[in-house]
């Protein structure tokens, strides 16, 4: 299963960056918000062009076995869909801390308190619609990763994620 959806991924993002050439326009230089979902925390946007932005997510994730900081920069290129509706992709990376706490497994297997340095190569992929009457954009994105030293491997389903911002 875990194949099937990096295979419609990588699908889909193919698609998506092949099948419009049109410019989208991203109507404010600045957008603050905030992202949900398994990581929470603030992101900013700056518009560099039209269809061009740098955007930097912090964010903090926790739960009874460990907790992980990270601070992820992304390029993205926006495309439009439909009146208010665009489309980005973009890539970027991360570095954070990460730190397992001491916990007890299902198994009974005792593990001991551990803290490490995270890095990761990170992609983005999403929708964002611009409400007209409000200076307010919301967005739904996955942002798959990489990690390279935390536990390497392709992260796909970790980094869904539903922003809202105030955009000025």
């Amino acid at each position: 299963m875990k194949k099937v959806l990096q295979l419609a991924f990588v699908f889909a993002l193919t698609f998506l960056v092949t099948s419009q050439s049109a410019q989208a326009q991203l109507q404010t230089p600045h957008a603050f918000g905030a992202r949900f979902g398994s990581a929470t925390g603030l992101t900013y946007r700056y518009t560099m062009a039209p269809d061009k932005a740098v955007e930097g997510i912090l964010s903090i994730q926790s739960n009874s076995e460990m907790s992980r900081f990270r601070l992820v920069g992304l390029y993205e290129m926006h495309r439009p869909l439909i009146d208010d509706f665009t489309w980005f992709y973009g890539f970027g990376g991360s570095v954070g801390s990460y730190t397992r706490k001491a916990h007890t497994n299902a198994q009974g297997e005792r593990f001991d308190k551990h803290s490490g340095l995270g890095l990761s190569i990170d992609g983005i992929v999403g929708v964002e619609y611009k409400i007209p009457s409000a200076p307010i954009a919301v967005s739904l994105d996955a942002k798959p990763y990489f990690d390279f030293l935390e536990e390497t491997g392709f992260r796909i389903v970790e980094g869904l994620g539903f922003s809202v911002r105030y955009t000025f």
